[in-house]
């Protein structure tokens, strides 16, 4: 196989999940090249990004402004534009190419369904939310796969919470490791109309620690993209989450565990309120129920890597510590 039809591009490289990928595809025998606001291409520039793509063996996009952040207006535009416009300007380039890529695979959310606490949701029966986070993830999902692509195979990656060194499971080492590693309490919270207008307010559900909580390993992002490049017949949406979702409750006291701290304070819904506009971010991502499974992955074969979380967890803890020791 030639280097060009041995070409991956990557969007987005510059984000935890995208070096991931960049790295292990280097490793695999490709040509890694990146599209972002720096990289063989930047965006705006979509007749070098056409070029990039014209041949390739694969397209994966991960571009997005983290939604770690407050929903403000201007970020609220910025993680829309980000997404948006970006998958558009990737449409574009791969419509217009002379020798477009098999395979498009484009990064989505498993916040597109609702806030679940009585059925599991997958590809087939799970429904779709709303709100600020769910709107973002249709849009984005339109955008994809509106275009007309007939010579490219495409694939929405609906990815939940990733665990690794460097992701999201840091600040939760962070906070058992402080002794603050206790459930997060759901409760009552005055809304305003601006959080009310915006889609971005999290309406009181009482879970008491265990509203839902849909994971995955990065081995397993990476694993389940291979696992679909080599399987044709997968396309449409994909829900990249380990078969075993666990609850807020049982991640933080696997958590405190695997950092061995036996004790963590629980955080009532008024401390996450305060706490999360101090460090800019939003109660969403802790509250919201979300209970999602891998069924098209599963039925098609796949086998996890990292199926259940204590596992993932102490190889996570177990890399971290050899990195920094």
């Amino acid at each position: 196989m030639s280097d060009q039809k041995r070409r991956v591009v990557i969007a987005g490289a510059s984000g935890f999940v995208g070096q991931y990928l960049r790295d292990a595809f280097a490793e695999e025998g490709y040509q890694v090249v990146t599209v972002g606001r720096t990289g063989d291409a930047v965006w705006g520039n979509t007749l070098r990004i056409r070029e990039l793509v014209d041949g390739a063996a694969l397209v994966v996009n991960m571009a997005g402004k983290s939604v770690n952040c407050r929903y403000g207006r201007r970020n609220r535009a910025e993680i829309m534009r980000s997404r948006v416009d970006t998958t558009l300007e990737l449409a574009e380039a791969i419509r217009t190419a002379e020798h477009p890529p098999p395979l498009w695979l484009n990064a989505s959310t498993a916040t597109i369904y609702r806030h679940a606490d009585d059925r599991p949701q997958d590809e087939l029966t799970g429904e779709l939310g709303e709100g600020f986070s769910v709107s973002v993830a249709r849009a984005w999902e339109d955008a994809f796969f509106g275009a007309d692509l007939p010579s490219t195979r495409r694939v929405a990656l609906r990815m939940a919470i990733v665990f690794g060194d460097g992701s999201a499971l840091v600040p939760l080492l962070r906070l058992a490791q402080a002794g603050l590693g206790g459930p997060q309490h759901d409760g009552a919270w005055v809304p305003t109309r601006s959080r009310l207008r915006a889609g971005t307010y999290h309406h009181h559900r009482p879970t008491n620690g265990r509203q839902r909580f849909s994971w995955v390993h990065i081995a397993d992002v990476l694993g389940s993209i291979r696992f679909v490049r080599d399987h044709p017949e997968i396309d449409g949406p994909v829900n990249v989450s380990s078969p075993n979702p666990s609850d807020n409750r049982t991640v933080m006291a696997t958590i405190r565990d695997a950092v061995g701290r036996r004790f963590g304070l629980p955080t009532p819904r008024w401390m996450l309120e305060v706490g999360s506009f101090a460090i800019r971010t939003e109660t969403e991502l802790v509250l919201k129920s979300r209970w999602v499974v891998p069924t098209r992955l599963t039925q098609a074969g796949y086998e996890f890597r990292y199926p259940h979380l204590r596992g993932a967890l102490a190889e996570i803890i177990a890399e971290r510590r050899q990195h920094r020791g």
